[in-house]
């Protein structure tokens, strides 16, 4: 349906919902419940330049209103991602894919996009910068400006498709660090990764996952996304993907007011595996019910008190 349908650096999709990177595998395993063509796109398992075992376990807990997981970025490696993982892919699903990167240094986050960028199927490079689960790596790039623009700059060197750098909300000031990346040459920016979170288990006297803490996501985190994506859309002029605790087609509409232009849920999709093909679904319908005639016009729309 044409009022459904966005535009991401360049590429329309048919409506603004993407599953997000590590809650949706590479797309096929889905794709056995649903179709998955419904969604607007998804952005496939973290990928990085060698296989990863990722972190001991237990390294996924739930928790209030959300979960805890230190996964640890578990993946077989760009190569066999490129030579398995995507043929699979292909079979169920024929849009461009979001193709989501790790790595541990810059060289490595440039050797994995460079990589990607060749293939046919990925549309976007979505370049994390954010993992707070693994050591050496991952987050310590999306902390300071400085840091990001420069893996930024890196990766726009060898690529061609559209760059997304993935922010971590564990910062203090996550707009200064959009601005770099924006200024170093990103297409987009996506937000927010979970944030850095930790339970203990009272009987056992210890952490409830093996990495001590973790990547806290879930519905609990949605007003912080909320909030850090109005203040970077309202400071960048390049797309803001939108994401975290989203759960619901009004969720969908509440990001886009705030500035996403599309939107990712990510922890939902553990809980009930329809629920993106789910929201698509119920979009209409809350379009409707909010007066809403084509998502396009709703994209930063939010009125502040006193400018209404």
């Amino acid at each position: 349906m044409e009022q459904l349908k966005v535009n991401l650096c360049g590429i329309e999709l048919d409506n603004p919902v993407i599953p997000a990177s590590g809650t949706f595998g590479y797309g096929y395993e889905f794709a056995e419940l649903y179709d998955i063509n419904c969604l607007g796109t998804f952005s496939f398992k973290g990928t990085t330049k060698d296989p990863r075992f990722g972190n001991p376990t237990p390294r996924i807990a739930e928790c209030t209103a959300g979960m805890i997981n230190a996964v640890g970025l578990q993946n077989p490696g760009v190569e066999k991602v490129i030579s398995h993982e995507l043929p699979l892919l292909k079979k169920c699903f024929h849009k461009p894919v979001m193709a989501n990167v790790s790595g541990f240094s810059v060289e490595d986050y440039a050797y994995t996009c460079e990589k990607l960028d060749k293939e046919e199927q990925v549309g976007w490079l979505e370049v994390n910068v954010s993992c707070p689960n693994v050591h050496g790596g991952g987050m310590s790039f999306g902390t300071s400006p400085e840091a990001a623009a420069e893996v930024t700059r890196a990766v726009k060197a060898v690529t061609t498709k559209p760059v997304i750098i993935k922010l971590s909300p564990n910062v203090t000031d996550i707009v200064s660090i959009a601005k770099a990346c924006e200024e170093a040459g990103a297409d987009g920016i996506s937000l927010i990764n979970t944030m850095l979170g930790m339970r203990i288990d009272l009987n056992r006297r210890r952490p409830v996952i093996a990495n001590t803490m973790g990547g806290f996501s879930g519905s609990a985190i949605f007003p912080v996304a909320v909030r850090m994506v109005y203040q970077v859309a309202s400071a960048v002029k390049i797309p803001v993907v939108g994401m975290g605790g989203v759960s619901s087609a009004e969720d969908v509409i509440e990001m886009m007011m705030a500035g996403a232009t599309a939107v990712e849920v990510g922890a939902a999709n553990l809980v009930n595996p329809y629920i993106c093909r789910d929201i698509v679904s119920d979009l209409p319908r809350v379009m409707e019910k909010y007066r809403i005639n084509n998502l396009k016009e709703i994209i930063g729309g939010v009125q502040l008190w006193g400018k209404m």
